[in-house]
């Protein structure tokens, strides 16, 4: 087979295939052509997802006709004025990105600088078709329609236009928030999705791009060493969320996503949150240009740095001081009146209600799934009487537990008969040949997903429906991904249903999980939905979605229970499967047994 040269419209569309996999991938060049023109006012348009059409106006410096011409031949740009690819500074270099569009769709190209006429010029698929002159403000605009029409190869492979559009809207915050000091607008299918206004500041565009309440729960950063400058925003480590679609990383003012600062933030936050929750971070890296390469990717989403170490350090180190800083701090304060809802508990309580979650008191009560009977009314409490500490402002009770009927035989049980509780968190139970202690939290959080998907299993899990609806406001593509699994959540008793195109109403909660933060568990449904969207189906990510319910609805740890409480969820455990260990994996219950016990006592 001999060896030929390929005529320019192929070239082009294998260049394309590298630089314009996706509308999102297109959008993101046409809108780095307006910022490096000088533009204040960027406005976007998007319809079906971007793949019907994308339109890109700013009021950069704009082009002649004869520029115009040269832009959509390959390789031709305005960004090297020499051949010092490493000096580069403008966000694209490559001059491959309008050709390449305009070699899989129909682009409509429309400039005018300061003082001279507008031209349009109209290439579809590679040829040109028309052009003349063109009524517009200075600046340029372009439009891009039918992406991938005439290559059914590629069109086959892009996502439905929700996802699509999803994508592109996530290109645009990213490069919105490099640039705080530029005007970004977006519109879809001729509604405004987004609309900031240039001259932020970095804390105030990040925050308008992500979550309103980040400002209030945020710490800033600003490290230097030498020419190398850290700066940027990072949450709490109580603020965080189930998929690290919030972390923003950016080199010389280039969103990047690179695996070496990806590292070096989990390092950073490394013993300070859960494996599974992500910090919500916006990092700016500014380093002199010849110490990173901006050209090892085509679509420039990758950097390589000269000295990966010190980079690597300095955000590792950067962070952890500014979050050894804030000391205690946590997520932002509870309002006022929260804390003044708070009261002191009387020295002689009334009766202990039998209701898990102080609801009500009945015969007979349903704890951890067992029956057990509430102390008669003049059951005989018992208060030891304990000296005041020096300098209280109130006396300490100490309380007893209700004189009941004998315990429970230790030998009818497995998991044996609680006897006490350490640190508000840890179950001690006597069993026939040792000693067991529970984790409460990690144990009661594998039976509420146990009951969780029986009910996805076709037992409907019963729901308490909230007196007022609560409205939980979050992005639009969350919205979505919720709405089309309103069906199956139901049959988790969660009920929502849409409120605008950003926001949805939740109006009953799984009776089991009792009083809930309904923003959180809501956020974190959507995070689950969206974190394993293209890898799994929706009955198994709804498996993901059991899960962080069922940490929700868990007793946690540092709460107090009484004798009757612990045992019921002994009990529970016996007959639940798989209550040996919790959603994450780590032990529910351990036991010392008797002959160990005798050996540490030199018994045996």
């Amino acid at each position: 087979m001999s060896i030929r040269r390929l005529p320019e419209k192929l070239v082009n569309r294998i260049a394309a295939g590298e630089v314009v996999e996706r509308p999102a991938a297109a959008l993101k060049e046409l809108v780095e052509n307006a910022l490096d023109a000088g533009a204040t006012r960027v406005a976007v348009r998007i319809a079906e997802g971007g793949i019907l059409r994308l339109e890109v106006d700013d009021d950069g410096c704009g082009m002649t006709a004869s520029d115009m011409a040269l832009a959509l031949e390959r390789h031709a740009t305005s960004k090297l004025p020499t051949d010092a690819i490493e000096d580069v500074t403008t966000m694209g270099f490559r001059g491959e990105a309008l050709p390449s569009i305009a070699s899989v769709a129909r682009l409509t190209l429309e400039s005018r600088i300061a003082g001279a006429d507008g031209w349009r010029r109209v290439i579809d698929n590679g040829s040109l078709i028309a052009e003349g002159p063109a009524a517009l403000a200075r600046g340029t605009r372009v439009m891009v329609e039918d992406l991938f029409a005439r290559v059914p190869a590629r069109r086959k492979f892009l996502r439905s236009a929700r996802s699509e559009y999803a994508a592109c809207l996530d290109v645009v915050k990213r490069l919105a928030m490099a640039r705080a000091d530029v005007g970004f607008t977006v519109e879809h299918d001729g509604r405004r999705v987004l609309d900031v206004q240039g001259g932020q500041d970095r804390l105030s565009r990040v925050a308008a791009l992500t979550q309103r309440d980040l400002a209030a729960n945020s710490i800033g950063v600003d490290v230097e060493r030498g020419e190398v400058r850290l700066g940027g925003v990072i949450s709490l480590p109580t603020y965080n969320r189930g998929i690290a679609d919030h972390q923003y990383l950016f080199v010389n003012g280039r969103p990047v996503k690179d695996r070496l600062l990806v590292g070096a933030l989990r390092g950073a936050y490394a013993d300070l949150l859960a494996r599974d929750r992500h910090p919500v971070v916006a990092l700016f890296l500014d380093l002199p240009t010849s110490e990173v390469d901006v050209n090892v990717h085509p679509a420039k989403t990758e950097v390589r740095f000269r000295d990966p170490q010190l980079v690597r350090g300095m955000i590792v180190g950067g962070l952890r001081r500014a979050l050894d800083e804030q000391g205690f701090r946590s997520v932002q304060r509870p309002a006022e009146a929260a804390l003044a809802a708070w009261q002191q508990e009387p020295a002689a309580p009334a009766p202990t209600s039998g209701f898990l979650f102080g609801q009500r008191s009945e015969p007979a009560v349903h704890l951890f799934g067992a029956d057990v009977a509430p102390p008669p009314a003049d059951a005989a409490r018992v208060y030891d009487r304990m000296m005041p500490f020096a300098g209280a402002s109130a006396p300490i009770a100490g309380r007893a537990e209700v004189a009941e009927a004998p315990p429970p035989v230790a030998a009818d049980h497995p998991l044996g008969i609680a006897r006490g509780q350490i640190a508000n968190t840890y179950i001690v139970a006597e069993a026939e040949d040792g000693l067991v202690i529970v984790d409460q939290h990690a144990a009661h959080e594998r039976l509420v997903l146990e009951q969780l998907r029986r009910g996805m299993a076709g037992q409907a899990v019963p729901s308490q429906g909230l007196l007022l609806p609560e409205v939980v406001e979050i992005d639009e593509p969350a919205c979505d991904r919720l709405e089309a699994a309103a069906g199956q959540l139901s049959a988790l008793g969660v009920e929502i249903e849409r409120f605008g195109p950003a926001a949805v109403m939740v109006r009953a909660t799984p009776a089991m999980l009792g009083a809930i933060d309904c923003n959180k568990l809501v956020t974190d449904i959507a995070d689950d939905l969206a974190g394993y969207d293209a890898a799994l189906g929706l009955s198994e990510r709804l498996e993901l979605v059991a899960a962080t319910m069922a940490c929700h609805g868990s007793v946690r740890a540092g709460r107090p229970l009484n004798v009757a409480e612990m045992n019921a969820l002994l009990r529970q455990m016996e007959v639940t499967p798989h209550s040996g260990q919790c959603n994450h994996g780590r032990p529910t219950w351990v036991k010392l047994a008797m002959d160990d016990v005798e050996k540490l006592f030199g018994r045996k």
